[in-house]
């Protein structure tokens, strides 16, 4: 058997961000959006977001449209490449890898761009905080 201790966990280049930072902050709300879709999840809501289940709270509430969660997901994808240091070119490079998001066609180089675009804004976005 193999197996893995946490000292070879805690050399991976994984961020450990907590609230009052900048992508701490803009990312727990998109996620608790996302995820926080249904009465279920209330209690998490209520955890994270600090506001009783379904209030809008920093910005995001519960979406269940697929056009704004489909924005939310750009906008971590985005806020999570500034987060780790990727250039727009590194970011553009790593959404070609997958060829079934970002399909060789048209929509494909149209939902590329958007994301592209997202990150722009939201470069913007973290530089005012």
């Amino acid at each position: 058997g193999t197996h893995v201790s946490i000292f070879y966990a805690y050399q991976l280049p994984i961020p450990r961000l907590e609230a009052g930072d900048k992508y701490f902050d803009a990312i727990v709300p998109r996620a608790a959006a996302l995820t926080c879709t249904t009465e279920p999840f209330s209690d998490l809501w209520q955890e994270v977001m600090g506001v009783p289940y379904p209030q809008p709270a920093h910005g995001c509430a519960p979406t269940t449209d697929p056009v704004a969660r489909q924005t939310l997901r750009d906008e971590l994808d985005a806020i999570i490449a500034h987060l780790y240091g990727l250039t727009r070119d590194d970011f553009a490079h790593i959404l070609g890898t997958f060829p079934l998001v970002f399909r060789d066609d048209e929509a494909g180089a149209q939902r590329k761009a958007a994301v592209l675009a997202m990150y722009d804004r939201v470069e913007a976005l973290l530089a005012d905080k």
